[in-house]
């Protein structure tokens, strides 16, 4: 089997290694960088629990080879706080929203969120619905979910404010 030379940025990390050309991304992460906050799910591309954002666009990481992401920068949900150990405002509106459940599609519905926010600051519900239908959830029925992407998209809309106008807004 071949193997390859590889190097990208994983959370802010340059990160360099030899790797089997038909490593996947997930299996990379997980194994080699100890990342196991992105899941392997159905190994499919089915269900988004794997995903990561790829030069800022989420990708499922099952099925993307490690070698396809040479030179390029990534973000795992690990690298969606602001610094190890806290939460950033995403998460943390998950969190109060009761989002999580049994956790196993939070990764996948995060950065699929964050992407969503990146683009787009006022997402309707609708639009929301739209950016998360590619992750399965089997717990929350997604409501929360919307809920917490909305929240967070308030909350980030707040917090870019200059400090009057929020203080403002928040009358």
């Amino acid at each position: 089997m071949s193997q390859h030379e590889i190097t990208f940025t994983v959370n802010g990390e340059s990160q360099s290694a030899t790797v089997a050309a038909r490593l996947t991304l997930v299996d990379f992460l997980r194994d080699a960088l100890r990342l196991t906050g992105t899941h392997a799910g159905c190994e499919h591309g089915v269900c988004g629990a794997c995903s990561v954002l790829l030069d800022g666009v989420p990708v499922r990481s099952c099925l993307t080879l490690a070698v396809q992401a040479d030179g390029s920068e990534i973000v795992t949900v690990e690298g969606l706080a602001p610094e190890p150990g806290t939460l950033g405002i995403l998460q943390d509106s998950f969190w109060e929203t009761h989002a999580l459940q049994c956790g196993f599609c939070t990764s996948g519905m995060l950065i699929a969120s964050h992407a969503l926010l990146a683009a787009n600051a006022s997402p309707t519900e609708d639009e929301i619905r739209e950016a998360i239908g590619g992750n399965l959830c089997r717990c929350t029925g997604y409501k929360q979910i919307v809920d917490a992407i909305a929240l967070a998209a308030e909350r980030l809309r707040g917090s870019n404010l200059p400090a009057k106008e929020a203080a403002d807004d928040e009358r």
